[in-house]
């Protein structure tokens, strides 16, 4: 399983994408990335299916040193260095706030997740697969600066997935033309889970208000590590062929040389 970033940034020179998503077929699109945060969510919800309601394990990683903290009960928590784990709901979306940023004392960046898709992992092994949002250094800075970055995590088709080994620890992203929509090109290549919106927005006054924080929406953070599981728990034990002679749990007996009737 393969977690992917598409990014757009204005007012930022990009390379255009190519490849596979330029051969497919033309779609009507009905969601665009650039609609107001959660409405993407909310429309995804209006398909049905096990999606409302469920927690989806997000890592979200930033610089080493920075403070990651997150929107709880109308304010932001103590935060986590480096890192944080959360479960997070489709439909809604959630607020961060990214302090001790290196290279940028005393400022601080305010980005939102909105997740739109989840992901099916074994049983019981949710943690151990979340997915994946990485706060890089350069776009924090053009947050900063000013600009406005818009990031589509997305899970890779198997049969059109690039042939490219990953690093650990590291978020591979494709960056594409100010014309074109992330979401778009993140739905040709794959199946678009979560929306990162990141700018130089901050909150009005000393305290943020329940509309900046869009209201705290729920949240499951994950205090400790997740504690490690053997692969194949949780799955349903392999169901082997039967015996020859067996069928349906019984077993027939073969009859003695001496009453079989040769012809």
């Amino acid at each position: 399983m393969r977690i992917r970033v598409l990014k757009f940034a204005l007012s930022a020179g990009l390379a255009i994408l190519g490849g596979v998503a330029l051969a497919q077929p033309p779609v009507h699109y009905q969601n665009r990335a650039d609609m107001p945060p959660g409405e993407v969510g909310q429309r995804q919800l209006t398909r049905g299916g096990p999606l409302a309601g469920y927690f989806q394990p997000v890592e979200v990683t930033a610089p080493k040193g920075a403070i990651v903290s997150l929107a709880v009960e109308g304010g932001f928590d103590q935060g986590d260095k480096d890192s944080v784990l959360a479960g997070m709901q489709i439909g809604y979306v959630y607020r961060m706030r990214v302090a001790n940023i290196p290279d940028h004392a005393g400022e601080e960046v305010f980005p939102t997740i909105e997740l739109v898709d989840r992901l099916y992992p074994p049983p019981g092994q949710a943690a151990r697969f979340p997915v994946p949002i990485e706060l890089t250094a350069e776009e924090l800075a053009l947050a900063l600066e000013g600009r406005f970055v818009t990031r589509v995590i997305y899970l890779e088709q198997p049969k059109s997935a690039l042939p490219v080994k990953d690093e650990p620890k590291k978020q591979r992203y494709f960056e594409i033309g100010a014309g074109q929509d992330p979401l778009k090109v993140a739905d040709q290549m794959g199946r678009p889970i979560a929306i990162l919106r990141m700018g130089s927005r901050v909150p009005d006054g000393l305290t943020p208000d329940g509309k900046f924080l869009y209201h705290s929406p729920p949240l499951l953070k994950f205090t400790t590590t997740p504690v490690e599981v053997k692969r194949n728990e949780g799955l349903e034990e392999a169901q082997l062929p039967p015996k020859v002679g067996e069928r349906q749990g019984r077993t027939f007996q073969r009859l003695p040389e001496s009453q079989i009737k040769r012809r």
